[in-house]
């Protein structure tokens, strides 16, 4: 009995595919790490091949333990990150360019500073930053030969990681993107929902090289790589993913993602919202047309991974909690972890990070902790953009694999003055995307109804420090910020 959907889960770290029933617990699950290359400073690439084996090996094996009881599945991925691959092949011609690089920094500036901002924040909800995959594009046209060649001829292909996935897991007959992946490209009409030609001539895209857009949910394609075919049904970009995960279906609903970096989402309706504080807008689902107020930050659970790895001060990521809670504060340390630029509100590619405060008596431990508050800190920045531009959460949706950390969870809520809400499965991107899959090959009718089957709270952290004692603490990070935005070009 088909009674399951698939997730596949394709992130900047691992993929994984999770096998959920219909009441959203996960029965099965299988994880692969995936390589991150560093070939310069600011540049962050992964092998689109090495991404597509570990897919098909993660669903094998969800596959060979839940046997026929898969009813559809549906994909969700790191977003903005761009593979390029040819149409005759099947074959990568180039690295994928990550989401997190920064390469083109410099073409957002000129772009910028000609005047192009405001027509693309316009159009696509979005600002110039390298952060989003049409410059990526361009560059590696101007940059890899094969990429350029394939172009010229008609043989290229290129998309989003899911537009990859989904290419290799149909033998080629599907070349799609859906709506909320798009809207990540720099390339797509918020409004209208199609490449913009404007775009594509500004950033010097080929039309010809890019998959259709397609809704969040639906018959999209099928695969018959696992035994028998079955249908693809639901696709979404992570964040969306999670938001949906999170049950956030009305206006004004909030949640935040924890993982490699931090990503808020607030469901702003069915119209674009338009942000006047560095924020962006972003298209959330197509069930029914809805769309979101989105805040990003680069660093998040990285910079723990360079505590551990980096400095060699952690042996495991989650000896974090412990010595943060070993000392009564931060010791005068704040850390400002801007390893790959500043994100929202800032927007400042070319920030690096700064730890300031340190004395004879630091410890490991206040660096610890300072690094911790800092994601309640980034949180907090974000919460005050959004109320800025109109959104006011009254509470904050949680996840990613960081909200493990229960004195992370409770100093969130101490940073930003919100009730803080953990699911009860952390795995809220995978549950997005099952939700999806399973609208889509039509087990629910709405999300609203997988919403109510599938999305289950876990616990609260009620704010427990008085406003003075956190006005004191978003002084001294807007002091650390300050100090890093001053170090810009020093």
């Amino acid at each position: 009995m088909a009674d399951l959907v698939l997730a596949i889960d394709s992130g900047t770290t691992s993929t994984r595919a999770l096998a959920f029933t219909l009441s959203g617990e996960i029965v099965a699950v299988a994880q692969q790490a995936l390589t991150q290359y560093f070939p310069q400073p600011g540049w962050v690439e992964h092998d689109a091949a090495e991404i597509w084996a570990l897919t098909h090996a993660a669903v094998a094996e969800v596959m060979a333990k839940v046997g026929d009881r898969v009813a559809a599945i549906g994909l969700t991925n790191q977003r903005e990150t761009v593979v390029f691959w040819s149409r005759r092949t099947g074959e990568p011609l180039a690295p994928a360019i990550v989401w997190q690089d920064r390469r083109t920094a410099e073409v957002c500036a000129r772009l910028r500073e000609a005047g192009h901002e405001a027509e693309v924040q316009r159009s696509t909800g979005l600002l110039l930053d390298p952060y989003f995959s049409g410059t990526k594009i361009g560059w590696a046209l101007d940059n890899w030969p094969a990429v350029k060649a394939a172009a010229d001829s008609g043989d290229l292909a290129l998309g989003t990681v899911e537009s990859w996935l989904l290419w290799k897991l149909t033998g080629g007959t599907a070349h799609l993107t859906d709506a909320s992946n798009a809207s990540r490209t720099l390339l797509m009409d918020l409004a209208t929902v199609q490449w913009s030609p404007r775009l594509l001539d500004l950033f010097g895209v080929p039309a010809s090289a890019l998959p259709a857009i397609a809704p969040t949910a639906g018959l999209l394609a099928e695969t018959r790589l696992f035994g028998r075919p079955i249908l693809i049904t639901g696709m979404a970009g992570d964040q969306q993913s999670a938001t949906i995960g999170q049950g956030c279906r009305k206006p004004g609903m909030a949640k935040c993602t924890y993982g490699t970096g931090i990503f808020m989402l607030a469901n702003a309706g069915d119209v674009p919202p338009v942000s006047r504080h560095r924020l962006l807008s972003t298209f959330l689902s197509s069930d029914p047309r809805s769309y979101a107020l989105e805040g990003s930050i680069f660093v998040g659970g990285n910079a723990v991974k360079w505590l551990r790895d980096g400095l060699g001060i952690l042996d495991a990521a989650s000896e974090s909690e412990a010595l943060a809670k070993s000392v009564p504060d931060n010791g005068g340390v704040t850390f400002v972890p801007a390893f790959a630029g500043l994100g929202a509100p800032h927007w400042q590619p070319l920030a690096r990070g700064t730890l300031t405060g340190i004395t004879g008596g630091t410890t490991r431990a206040h660096i610890v902790r300072a690094t911790l508050e800092a994601m309640g800190q980034q949180t907090a920045d974000l919460i005050d953009a959004f109320r800025a531009d109109g959104v006011v959460p009254s509470s904050l949706r949680v996840d990613g694999g960081m909200v493990a950390n229960e004195w992370l969870c409770q100093d969130i809520a101490d940073a930003t003055g919100l009730l803080v809400e953990r699911p009860r499965s952390i795995e809220t991107t995978g549950l997005g995307a099952a939700m999806l899959a399973a609208v889509g090959v039509g087990l629910f009718q709405s999300l609203a109804e997988a919403g109510d089957a599938m999305v289950h709270a876990d616990r609260q952290f009620q704010p427990q420090i008085a406003a003075e004692a956190r006005a004191t603490r978003r002084a001294a990070w807007q002091r650390a910020v300050a100090q890093t935005l001053a170090g810009i070009g020093g």
